[in-house]
């Protein structure tokens, strides 16, 4: 109805290679700065085809709430076996631009300022040609640009893969990443201020800890004012990797108590989301996992120490029943609390599928209530009918402008979702950060008073799994008028703070002195 024809592509024939069952992302966001959103896909096609038509990402430019494919004049149709996207104007010139991870090299796209793209990434100095996934941008060196941070997941080809599920279901499945015995150090890439990046993981001390990396969640976690990263690794140890502020980064995870569970478990760590849950000033973590494990959710101490608190969210149990991928923390009623969506699809075949995908699953809705309580909602997947597939990357924002946070999803071998909010209430304040760039004020941090509750935010644009979205700030307001208090911490150091807003959205500008 919309105009949106997209289903990523695995490229699988009958047999089964890894990186088919792993991507791939969307990043929901206004290409061309004319105050809507626009929808660019993340295409798989097939990893024997790199370079070829079928493997094109997908620009969908908004035109009025309909949506255009200008994929053939935008430049952005990046032909690589697509992972995920991360979003941010990397060379400070008010236009987002892109940096595409792929089973193979990775694309940075230069953002034209009119909806077309240039493919700089030799000239800015990427040649990593591995299997990355993961990946944000943020300024780790608080110098005023942004630098890249990509995971990385596992080496792989041909002769690496195994005969995996034949005994236990007497076919052909995919295989564990454990199987492979090949996992990766992430990548640190510096901005040097003129178009160019370099390559920092060894002297920044990120090349010192392997795991199979997806999620990526950034934030001051232990409150120096300096950029943390946390990384949700599968099937291995997180990393959670604290700024030292000289340039280097030390894995702290295991003595911060975000390695693992509280059972001693290393669990299948997809798509994360970072918020204070607890409403006391500190980024805590969700991490979303496989069927068979809870989710974890990591409650920080104030000081950057870590619990697993899951049994708190109501989540342990209903988690459980499936193999989550995209996550999205978002007041979707605007009724003041925090909801849940996750985009699930499994990694290994069902038993007795319902459809043909036997690793189709639906989605889950789950309501929160104002003590961070998850239920699921009687629409499981937020839906009348909620479709059957195998879904990964899971993105948000108000596409037509109405108040109300909209939903994309991708969707392996079958059609994205374009999930409308019907939802009845529009009363929403939101917040849009510029820096003195005109750009997404990436990294700043807001607090403010709904009622007699504080809320934290921190603005940021990758997310979930794989994806970037919109960095505006949503707020519903339930039955208040108002959200008050308002303190924005720049990443620049500058302070600014303002005492009450009204619903709707307002741009508040970064001050230049």
């Amino acid at each position: 109805m919309r105009g949106v024809q997209f289903q990523w592509k695995s490229g699988a024939k009958g047999k089964h290679h890894m990186p088919e069952i792993i991507g791939g992302g969307v990043a929901v966001i206004d290409i061309d700065n004319d105050d809507d959103l626009d929808l660019y896909f993340v295409q798989g096609g097939s990893m024997f085809t790199i370079g070829d038509q079928q493997n094109a990402n997908q620009l969908f430019i908004n035109e009025n709430g309909t949506f255009q494919n200008t994929t053939s004049t935008s430049g952005a149709g990046d032909m690589g076996f697509g992972m995920g996207v991360a979003v941010g104007d990397y060379d400070n010139d008010g236009d987002p631009d892109m940096y595409v991870t792929n089973f193979g090299k990775d694309t940075l796209l230069q953002n034209n300022g009119n909806g077309t793209f240039r493919d700089v990434t030799k000239v800015a100095g990427f040649t990593d040609d591995t299997w990355t996934t993961g990946t944000v941008f943020f300024d780790y060196d608080n110098d005023g640009d942004l630098d890249l941070f990509v995971t990385r997941y596992l080496t792989w080809d041909l002769s690496r893969e195994s005969d995996c599920g034949v005994l236990f279901f007497g076919k052909h499945d995919y295989c564990s990443p454990v199987v492979y015995k090949s996992p990766l150090p992430d990548i640190l890439y510096n901005n040097n201020g003129d178009g160019t990046f370099s390559d920092v993981s060894k002297d920044s001390g990120i090349y010192t800890a392997t795991g199979f990396g997806l999620g990526i969640g950034i934030d001051d976690f232990n409150a120096d004012g300096l950029e943390d990263i946390f990384v949700a690794n599968d099937m291995s140890e997180h990393h959670l990797w604290i700024n030292q502020g000289n340039g280097r980064f030390i894995n702290e995870a295991n003595i911060r108590g975000c390695a693992i569970d509280n059972s001693g478990n290393k669990k299948a760590g997809m798509g994360t989301e970072i918020f204070d849950a607890d409403f006391d000033g500190d980024p805590d973590i969700l991490v979303v996992n496989m069927e068979n494990q809870s989710d974890s959710f990591f409650l920080n101490d104030g000081n950057g120490y870590f619990v697993d608190a899951t049994g708190s969210t109501g989540l342990v149990g209903l988690s459980r029943l499936n193999t989550r991928f995209g996550v999205l923390r978002e007041d979707f009623n605007n009724d003041g609390n925090s909801d849940l969506y996750v985009a699930n699809g499994r990694i290994s075949r069902l038993f007795e599928p319902v459809v043909e995908d036997v690793y189709a699953e639906q989605n889950i809705l789950f309501s929160g209530d104002h003590n961070g309580i998850m239920s699921r909602t009687n629409f499981r997947g937020g839906t009348k009918v909620s479709p059957l597939h195998t879904s990964r990357g899971a993105a948000t924002g108000d596409i037509d402008g109405d108040g109300k946070l909209d939903i994309v999803v991708v969707n392996r071998d079958a059609p994205a979702y374009v999930l409308h909010n019907i939802t009845q209430s529009e009363k929403a304040v939101v917040l849009d950060l510029r820096n003195t760039n005109g750009s997404p004020a990436i990294g700043t941090i807001v607090t403010f008073n709904l009622g007699e509750t504080s809320h934290r935010h921190r603005v940021r644009c990758s997310r979930s799994y794989f994806s970037s979205m919109s960095p505006d700030i949503h707020i519903g307001l339930g039955k208040h008028a108002t959200i008050t208090n308002i303190i924005i911490n720049w990443a620049s150091g500058k302070t600014t703070t303002i005492p009450s807003i009204e619903q709707g959205k307002t741009v508040i500008k970064e001050p230049t002195k």
